[in-house]
C-alpha cells in the first residue's frame, strides 16, 4: 500500500447501571465530527465532515440507522495497545533517530498519532526474540543468578521511550512464554512441556524478580498474565497447563506470593489464550474461590479460527454473563504468515475492525494488539514464525510502511479514552459493524464500520434526533458527538 505517514494525514484535534433518560434536546445544538478510512480512497483518519442533528423520531425499515442510547452504560475502557517485544524493540534500534521519533509519534501521540494507552511484554524470551533465553543460570531453583542485562541492550531503552512518549501513563502488563528448561517436565523451554511441581514455587518467585527488577528500572508494571497460550505446543518458549493446574498454580504458589512480595495490586490475569476453550478453562478457574480471590481478569486471544470455523465471539459474551465481576482483556492478536505482497491488504484492517467491535460488545475493557512494530520479513524471530504488524519497517532504507491495521485500531485508540463507558450503538444492517463510548469528558464516541462493498447512506439516531452521513465501500468511521 502507499506509504502515507499519519503525521502528515492526522488534524490535531461494567455492566448496565440506569441512569436518568435523555431528553430529546440533549443533542439538538451539538455537532458531530467525522473522521475516516476507506479502501481505494487516501483517506487515513481523515476529518471528512462535519454533521448536524435534525428531528427524525420513529425510523423507517427502508432508512438505515445506528442507534446509539448513552443513558445505557455498561463495561469502563482500560485502554488500546500493542506489545513491546524484543523483536520491535530490535527493529527500533536499527531505524535512523528520526523515524524512531515518528513511530513513537505514530504510535503513542493523542493528535499526531493513535495515542495508544497500553502495552505488554514478554518475560525473558518468547518466539519473537532473535534468541531463546532466560535470566537465571542453569539449575539456579534458588533465583540468585537473576539479572536482566540481556535486555538492556534494545527492549528495557525501547519499554522507556514509549512510556515517555505516552506521557508516562502507559498501562503494562508482562507474560512467560515458558519457564527455564530445567523447571520443566520436557528439559526445553521449546515445545510445550509442563512445568514440574517442585518448582511451582521457584517459577512463581521468578515472576516477583521480573517485576522489582523492572520497576526497579523505572518501568511499572500494572499486571501479568500466567501463562502465554497454555494449551499450545509450540516450536517455541510454550507451557501446558490444565485448567486445574493453572487454577491451582495460582491458588498454591502465584497468588499468595504475589501477596507476599507486596504485589497484591497488580491484576492478576488467567487463560491468556484463544476463545475457544475460553469459558470451560474460566469456569475451572474462577469456580474455586480460592483461585478466583487472585485473578483481576481473564485475558484471549484471536487465533482460533485454525479450523476455518469462523471467530467464536459469543464466548466472551458467555464469560462477560457468567462472570461479571471478572474483567476482560485481549491480550493478543495478529495475522500471521507473513508475505510481503500482503502489505497492502485492505482484509488486514477488517479483521482488527470486526475482532475490536465484537469483542467490546462482548464486554471487553482492553484490547492489545502483538508487535507494535516488526521488519520487512515480518520478524525477527528465532524459529520462522513471521507475522504482520500494523508497521513495519523496511531496516535497509529506514522507511515506515503503516498498514491499513494501523489505521483500523487507530479510530478506536485515538478517540476512546481510558475511564470511557461503552454505551449502546444498534445498527439496522448486518453490512454495517458499530459500537460506541462516552469518554469521561462527555463526548459520544461511534465506530462504525462497513466491511460491504456498497456504499450506504445511514443515519446516527440519538433520541429523537438524526444526523445524515453515508458509509463509504469497506471503511471505517469514527463519529465524535462533540
Amino acid at each position: 500500500m502507499k506509504r502515507l505517514f499519519p503525521f502528515l494525514l492526522l488534524p490535531c484535534f461494567a455492566f448496565q447501571q440506569p441512569v436518568k433518560k435523555i431528553s430529546d434536546n440533549s443533542v439538538t445544538n451539538k455537532t458531530v465530527t467525522v473522521y475516516t478510512t476507506a479502501d481505494s480512497t487516501t483517506l487515513r483518519l481523515s476529518n471528512t465532515e462535519t454533521l448536524q442533528f435534525k428531528d427524525f423520531g420513529q425510523p423507517k425499515e427502508t432508512e438505515p440507522c445506528i442507534f446509539v442510547d448513552p443513558t445505557k452504560k455498561f463495561q469502563t475502557f482500560i485502554g488500546i495497545g500493542g506489545a513491546l517485544t524484543d523483536a520491535s524493540a530490535e527493529t527500533y534500534a536499527k531505524l535512523p533517530k528520526e523515524k524512531q521519533a515518528e513511530l513513537m509519534q505514530a504510535l503513542y501521540d493523542t493528535k499526531k498519532g493513535i495515542g495508544y494507552t497500553l502495552a505488554r511484554t514478554n518475560i525473558h524470551s518468547c518466539d519473537f526474540s532473535s534468541d531463546s533465553y532466560t535470566y537465571v543460570a542453569e539449575g539456579d531453583t534458588a533465583l540468585k543468578s537473576f539479572n536482566v542485562e540481556h535486555d538492556f541492550q534494545f527492549r528495557i531503552p525501547f519499554i522507556k521511550q514509549a512510556i515517555a512518549a505516552a506521557g508516562n501513563k502507559l498501562t503494562l502488563f508482562v507474560s512467560p512464554w515458558s519457564p527455564p528448561a530445567f523447571m520443566k517436565s520436557n528439559g526445553s523451554m521449546l515445545h510445550g512441556g509442563e512445568l514440574k511441581k517442585e518448582f511451582y514455587q521457584s517459577w512463581a518467585n521468578y515472576y516477583i524478580k521480573f517485576i522489582k527488577t523492572y520497576e526497579k528500572e523505572g518501568i511499572p508494571v500494572w499486571g501479568l498474565t500466567v501463562q502465554n497460550e497454555p494449551m499450545a505446543v509450540q516450536t517455541w518458549e510454550s507451557c501446558n497447563y490444565t485448567g486445574e493446574q493453572e487454577r491451582d498454580f495460582i491458588k498454591n504458589f502465584l497468588g499468595p506470593t504475589l501477596v507476599k512480595s507486596g504485589l497484591a495490586n497488580k491484576k492478576l490475569i488467567a487463560w491468556d489464550h484463544n476463545r475457544d476453550l475460553m469459558y470451560q478453562r474460566v469456569s475451572t478457574v474462577l469456580d474455586d474461590p480460592q483461585a478466583a480471590k487472585y485473578v483481576w481478569g481473564i485475558g484471549f486471544h484471536w487465533y482460533e479460527d485454525w479450523t476455518g470455523g469462523g471467530k467464536i465471539f459469543d464466548n466472551v459474551k458467555r464469560v462477560a454473563e457468567s462472570y461479571p465481576n471478572t474483567h476482560l482483556i485481549f491480550t493478543e492478536g495478529c495475522a500471521e504468515s507473513f508475505i510481503p505482497a500482503l502489505l497492502g491488504s485492505w482484509k488486514l484492517g477488517e479483521t482488527y475492525g470486526r475482532s475490536m467491535i465484537n469483542d467490546f460488545n462482548n464486554g471487553t475493557v482492553a484490547w492489545t494488539d502483538w508487535n507494535v512494530l516488526l521488519d520487512e520479513k515480518g520478524g525477527p524471530n528465532h524459529v520462522g514464525n513471521f507475522c504482520f504488524a500494523p508497521i513495519h519497517a523496511d531496516t535497509k532504507t529506514g522507511e515506515l510502511n503503516y498498514l491499513s491495521s494501523y489505521y483500523y485500531i487507530g479510530h478506536f485508540s485515538k478517540f476512546i479514552r481510558p475511564g470511557a463507558k461503552r454505551i449502546i450503538s444498534s445498527s439496522s444492517r448486518g453490512q454495517l459493524l458499530t459500537t460506541a463510548f462516552e469518554n469521561t469528558d462527555g463526548k459520544i464516541v461511534v465506530i462504525v464500520m462497513n466491511q460491504s462493498s456498497e456504499k450506504i447512506p445511514y443515519r446516527l439516531w440519538i433520541a429523537g434526533k438524526a444526523a445524515e452521513t453515508v458509509s463509504l465501500p469497506h471503511s471505517i468511521v469514527t463519529l465524535v458527538v462533540n
